[in-house]
């Protein structure tokens, strides 16, 4: 058994390797288990296990019709803390500045036109958990944003985010009741900005990382074995109300977070 993983893994390694090399390209398919068994002269259970192994790795996809294709990359996600002072920094300026870019386009170096965003707003009663995070009377009336946003050559969105309002925070500006309006230019710090919010810290805090249920992994398009890491965020003014909550999953197969802690010199 010991000889079969290791002759597999070796497979595994060369696949892998012409892959990274571009042979096969990114939706190519590859040759049929028979014909991998023949070029390594081996049986088509190692076969099996070496293909099975890099889909997991995310470098496969099941081709239509049966065997697999190269998995073409996905677009990565550099995601630092550096990025909640930059979209501050752009909250106020002109409208030409803040609709020229946001934090994805940040994060990815994409454009806005390589972008395909969706918003749904809804309103929604906070309950135990929601009212506690955000220090609200349980039945408050809230304000929750759903947003997806891809790159519009890819079918999967950079995650999955679901943004919580206190209503009558913001209802002095209609306009921030309405997904019509999004993508909002500058953010949501822009938005709380119109009803006179400042947001002074923003504070992030990983609550899993764990598989994906089966709507996310097919949502998100990942790959069997890749994980999603669970991200809460919330957003405090300058009189230290919770003022956004944000819950975010992100796939863990094309995300990188970043901390960036700068010291203070002696």
């Amino acid at each position: 058994m010991a000889d079969a993983q290791e002759e597999s893994a070796e497979i595994a390694d060369d696949l892998r390797r012409r892959i990274r090399d571009g042979d096969p390209r990114p939706g190519q398919r590859l040759p049929a288990p028979d014909v991998l068994r023949r070029r390594y002269g081996t049986d088509r259970p190692t076969v099996t296990r070496a293909l099975d192994a890099l889909r997991a790795e995310g470098l496969l996809d099941e081709a239509p019709g049966g065997g697999f294709a190269v998995r073409p990359p996905r677009r990565p996600v550099r995601r630092s803390d550096e990025r909640h002072q930059w979209e501050k920094n752009r909250a106020r300026q002109s409208l030409g500045v803040r609709a020229g870019t946001g934090v994805t386009e940040h994060d990815t170096g994409l454009a806005v036109d390589d972008l395909v965003f969706s918003a749904v707003y809804r309103e929604v009663e906070a309950g135990p958990e929601l009212a506690g995070a955000l220090a609200v009377p349980v039945g408050t009336p809230l304000v929750e944003r759903s947003y997806r946003t891809r790159h519009s050559t890819e079918p999967a969105p950079f995650n999955l985010t679901r943004s919580f309002l206190v209503r009558e925070r913001v209802a002095g500006n209609p306009e921030l009741l309405d997904a019509a309006n999004e993508p909002w230019p500058g953010g949501t710090q822009s938005q709380l900005s119109t009803v006179g919010i400042e947001v002074a810290r923003i504070v992030e805090e990983i609550t899993a990382a764990r598989l994906p249920t089966e709507e996310e992994a097919r949502v998100l398009a990942m790959p069997p074995g890749a994980a999603v890491i669970d991200l809460r965020q919330r957003c405090l003014d300058v009189d230290d109300r919770v003022v956004e909550l944000s819950e975010i999953t992100l796939p863990g197969d094309r995300t990188r977070l970043e901390f960036v802690t700068r010291l203070d010199r002696w």
